[in-house]
């Protein structure tokens, strides 16, 4: 038996491919918390599960051990599971965590019922800009007011680059609970968020100023993919790889360009951080990675959930408000956003996501009420951007 071990809230595909992964190789006892029965049920019959790491020349399969998991409504279960836990992670995405905030905050109670004062270290593997702070404030509502949450909880922010493909029907069939994943194997994580000792863990990278590295994975890595994704949908509509549209050298360009375009304004915006020849790097690096064509990476996958994506805080909004700031150009960074607009493609069924059908219904009936309700634009506050984007749309649907 392992003498340290991991709670982790999330079996999903970063969950076992990325977190579990790392912990387990090192020697922790994992132990998964999740919504899914039948995933929680095969997960404590078998004690293990496989990830397969696909490159372009190579396949391995790594065997995670000493695993085991707890049903979400397993309350008492959960919250015994925090109060022994060595460190703990979440991976379950930013509208699921207030849900799972009162489950940590009884688990840390249980801690401090059991031992005064003990700390737990979180890592929120969410990709997601001001994590800690939003997470924060959720368990902070939770907990007493005489909880001491920021001397006694480390919440650790991360910047997730693992490239994690949707399985099949079929490969699930064949191991529900095989998930395959990019050789990349690097966690980012923000050094000054650990409050315990830090796990010796050598894929860990870790930063000073984690500001910037989310920064970098939403506004080049999450940028470019989308980019890539709507791109060559609209180009390729049939194509079901990301690889098969990068193969199209107008598509792989203008990708790249995006791509450099944001780079200008990260380098200015943090230019202790970032160089220019760095990032550029970079981008080659993830161009190289996104042609993965063992991955099986989907334009489905890369391209759904329309909502989120081109949201006022994400990939492309988040950018184009920087480079505003920054007095830099956004034009490319507006093209690629604007092909969003016109992204249908379907899963391995053709089936579109449900998001994504409710957003094209809203664009039709009301595009200034749809710009305003996704991407939070007004007409008070953003008429010249509004009206950019509408020319561009136009542009795009007319060719």
């Amino acid at each position: 038996m392992a003498d340290r071990n991991i709670v982790i809230f999330g079996a999903g595909k970063i969950g076992r491919s990325f977190i579990g992964q790392l912990f387990g190789k090192a020697g922790y006892e994992v132990v998964f918390v999740d919504m899914d029965r039948s995933l929680v049920r095969e997960l404590n019959r078998r004690r293990e599960y496989n990830v397969v790491i696909k490159g372009p020349d190579l396949e391995e399969r790594l065997v995670i051990k000493n695993v085991s998991a707890i049903h979400a409504e397993e309350r008492n279960a959960v919250i015994n599971a925090i109060g022994n836990a060595d460190i703990m992670a979440v991976s379950v995405g930013k509208t699921a965590l207030p849900a799972i905030a009162s489950a940590v905050a009884e688990g840390l109670m249980e801690r401090e019922k059991q031992s005064q004062g003990r700390i737990l270290d979180i890592i929120l593997a969410e990709n997601m800009r001001s994590a800690a702070d939003f997470f924060r404030e959720k368990l902070r509502q939770a907990l007493p007011p005489s909880y001491p949450l920021y001397d006694q909880v480390g919440l650790v922010e991360t910047s997730i680059g693992k490239m994690v493909p949707i399985m099949t029907v079929r490969d699930l069939q064949e191991d529900p609970l095989q998930v395959f994943a990019e050789p990349y194997n690097t966690l980012i994580l923000d050094k000054k968020g650990f409050k315990g000792g830090i796990p010796d863990i050598k894929e860990f990278a870790l930063k000073e100023n984690m500001s910037a590295w989310v920064d970098r994975k939403a506004f080049i890595h999450n940028l470019g993919h989308a980019t890539a994704a709507y791109y060559g949908y609209l180009k390729y509509p049939g194509a079901r790889f990301i690889y098969e549209v990068l193969a199209d050298q107008d598509i792989y360009l203008f990708t790249h360009d995006v791509m450099q375009e944001a780079a200008q304004v990260l380098s200015a915006t943090y230019q202790d951080e970032f160089s220019m020849d760095g990032l550029t790097h970079h981008i080659d690096d993830l161009l190289t990675r996104f042609q993965n064509r063992s991955l099986g990476d989907t334009v489905f996958r890369v391209g759904h959930d329309l909502q989120r994506k081109l949201g006022k805080d994400d990939r492309f909004l988040g950018i184009i408000r920087m480079a505003m700031r920054a007095n830099k150009p956004y034009g490319m960074i507006l093209d690629a956003m604007t092909m969003g607009f016109c992204f249908r493609a379907g899963d391995e069924r053709g089936e579109m996501f449900p998001g994504d059908m409710e957003f094209h219904l809203a664009w039709k009936q009301d595009p200034d009420s749809m710009l305003n309700k996704v991407c939070g634009l007004t007409i008070k506050d953003d008429a010249t951007l509004i009206q950019r984007l509408k020319q561009h749309y136009k542009r795009i649907i007319a060719d």
